[in-house]
């Protein structure tokens, strides 16, 4: 699986709070995402730890090929300003 430059991609699980947290923070500011569930993409969590040099979750990768790992909405928010992107 790649990553897209064009989009963001955020890696998560359905049971991970911090995921469900970034998630609605992201559907409730209407800023399009592509969510890689890593329950049903197992393989998926090698590329999230390839990218981020962690296991932790959320990875949220932006269009600028930066990322954040288990970021607070504070710092989500932030870097959508920053990408003019909200």
């Amino acid at each position: 699986m790649s990553v897209s430059s064009d989009t963001i991609t955020m890696f998560g699980a359905d049971w991970c709070r911090d995921c469900r947290r970034t998630k609605a923070q992201l559907d409730g500011l209407g800023v399009a995402y592509t969510y890689v569930d890593l329950e049903a993409d197992p393989a998926a969590a090698d590329v999230a730890r390839d990218i981020s040099g962690r296991t932790q979750i959320p990875v949220v990768v932006y269009p600028d090929a930066t990322h954040h790992v288990e970021p607070s909405n504070d710092d989500v928010a932030a870097k959508l300003r920053e990408l003019s992107l909200i």
